[in-house]
C-alpha cells in the first residue's frame, strides 16, 4: 500500500469490502461510527489512488485525502470510541474527545484557507500543510486518534490501538516526509481489527459488586 497508485486502489477497495461487512453484521446503532472505519479508510485509499493519477498537486483528490485525513480522523475516532464504551462511559475518554474537537478545528480552518499539496515521491505520497504550533497539533491528533483507544476498557479496541500507534512510530522512523499518508495507509490495513470487534458484540461493562450473602 502506499507504493502505486495500483496498490492503493486494490488494497483500498478490499478494506472497504471489510467496512462494508462489518456494517451488515452491526449489533448496536452506537457502534456505528466505529464499524464504518474501515469503510471510511478503504475510501481514503481509493482517494489516494486518484492523488498519485494526478501527480499530486492541489486538486480536489488532495484536498479531499486531507479532509479524511486529518479534521475529519481527529472527530471521527475519539466520538466512536465513546459512543461504543460500556456505560457508564469512563470520564478520562472525554480528553481525546475535547484534543479531537479542537485538533480537528484548527486543522478544518487552515486546510479551507490554505492549499494542500500533494508530491509523489517516489512509491510514497507526502503532503504538505502549512500549520501553526505544528508540534502540538500532532500531539492533539494523535491523543485523539491512538489516545482513545488506548483508554478504552474494550480489550480488542485497545489491540487496535496498540497496533496503530506501533505503526505510527514505524512510520515516522521511515518516513518523516510521508509520515501522514503512509501511516494511514497501515491504520486501515490495521482497521480490519475492527471485524473481529462487530463480530463479538458489545463488551460488558463491569458491574459493582453487591454485597455477599453468607
Amino acid at each position: 500500500m502506499c507504493w502505486s497508485a495500483t496498490a492503493d486502489l486494490v488494497a483500498g477497495s478490499g478494506i472497504a469490502a471489510v467496512g462494508v461487512a462489518c456494517l451488515t453484521q452491526l449489533r448496536r446503532a452506537r457502534d456505528l461510527p466505529l464499524a464504518a472505519l474501515p469503510l471510511l479508510l478503504g475510501i481514503h485509499q481509493v482517494i489516494e489512488a486518484e492523488v498519485w493519477h494526478s501527480g499530486g498537486g492541489t486538486g480536489p483528490a488532495t484536498t479531499a485525502w486531507a479532509v479524511i485525513a486529518l479534521p475529519l480522523l481527529a472527530l471521527w475516532v475519539p466520538c466512536g470510541v465513546l459512543l461504543a464504551a460500556p456505560r457508564p462511559a469512563p470520564r478520562r475518554l472525554l480528553l481525546p474527545v475535547v484534543a479531537g474537537t479542537a485538533t480537528a478545528a484548527v486543522l478544518t480552518l487552515r486546510i479551507a484557507d490554505r492549499p494542500v499539496i500533494a508530491e509523489v515521491r517516489g512509491h510514497t505520497v507526502g503532503y504538505m500543510v502549512d500549520l501553526p504550533l505544528p508540534a502540538l497539533l500532532v500531539a492533539g491528533y494523535l491523543l485523539a486518534t491512538v489516545g482513545s483507544l488506548l483508554l478504552t476498557p474494550d480489550p480488542l479496541l485497545r489491540l487496535f490501538g496498540a497496533v496503530v500507534s506501533a505503526g505510527a512510530l514505524i512510520c515516522f522512523l521511515l518516513w518523516k516526509l510521508e509520515y501522514v499518508s503512509t501511516w494511514c495507509a497501515f491504520a486501515a490495513v490495521s482497521a480490519v481489527l475492527m471485524a473481529g470487534w462487530v463480530r463479538r458484540g458489545p463488551a460488558k461493562s463491569a458491574r459493582p459488586a453487591g454485597p455477599r450473602t453468607p
